[in-house]
């Protein structure tokens, strides 16, 4: 149920979404919440590494959508954790909504059957709750050596993405998806935004990437991250 991607990092998979868990001396940061009431399910994950509900220190959201905010109020509750998100998507969250609409859906079978079975009839909302800090592109936080924020708009105008450069990683969030292939997420904001996102990620070297949707890329991320996006044709 949860698997080591890096020496610090893991992650959760939640059924349709990936939640990640860096594990450090001091305790956990937790990246994304998955849906409403995944607590338990993230609490057990925890416990195969022997950490309960008390070590997650903060939570770190890559964006409001529901199936990576919608467990955050009932965390917060259960562990007293904070929470940090880019201030786009934290006044979203503080007001319970979920996104943006519309969604534009990206082209292809695969993210028509996502789209319809996973976002087309969920409530557009979660839980209010406070985001104590608000995170702004290029802070270094203190966490597994020094994690950037990347702000990287286009999925959600307040979505970021986390690079580690001592664990040589990319927290994508939904940055991008892997699931059929690498591709754009299911849905966007912006679709043209969020492959410029992508390209600014991508600025940067790293030899993993780790997604809110589908598998990891284990080696030379970035450099087939910028090879595919980089070539995309936009409409």
């Amino acid at each position: 149920m949860i698997k080591q991607v890096s020496r610090s990092v893991y992650q959760i998979p939640l059924g349709a979404v990936n939640t990640y868990v860096i594990k450090e001396g001091d305790g956990l940061t937790l990246i994304d919440t998955g849906y409403a009431k995944q607590s338990d399910k993230i609490f057990r994950a925890l416990a195969k590494i022997d950490h309960a509900p008390g070590d997650i220190k903060r939570i770190i959201l890559t964006h409001s959508h529901p199936d990576h905010a919608g467990s955050l109020a009932e965390l917060k509750r259960l562990t007293g954790a904070p929470a940090m998100a880019h201030a786009e998507d934290a006044a979203l969250i503080r007001n319970g909504v979920a996104g943006r609409l519309p969604f534009i859906v990206t082209k292809g079978f695969v993210n028509w059957i996502v789209f319809n079975l996973f976002i087309k009839n969920v409530a557009n909302e979660i839980e209010a709750c406070a985001v104590e800090e608000e995170l702004e592109d290029g802070v270094l936080l203190p966490i597994s050596g020094g994690m950037q924020v990347i702000h990287t708009p286009g999925h959600s105008s307040g979505h970021i993405a986390l690079l580690l450069p001592e664990e040589d990683l990319l927290i994508a969030g939904d940055l991008c998806a892997n699931m059929s292939g690498l591709g754009l997420s299911t849905v966007n904001e912006n679709a043209k935004v969020a492959r410029d996102s992508i390209l600014k990620a991508c600025r940067n070297d790293f030899q993993k990437a780790v997604f809110g949707h589908g598998k990891p890329i284990l080696k030379n991320a970035s450099k087939i991250m910028r090879m595919k996006f980089k070539a995309m044709k936009m409409n």
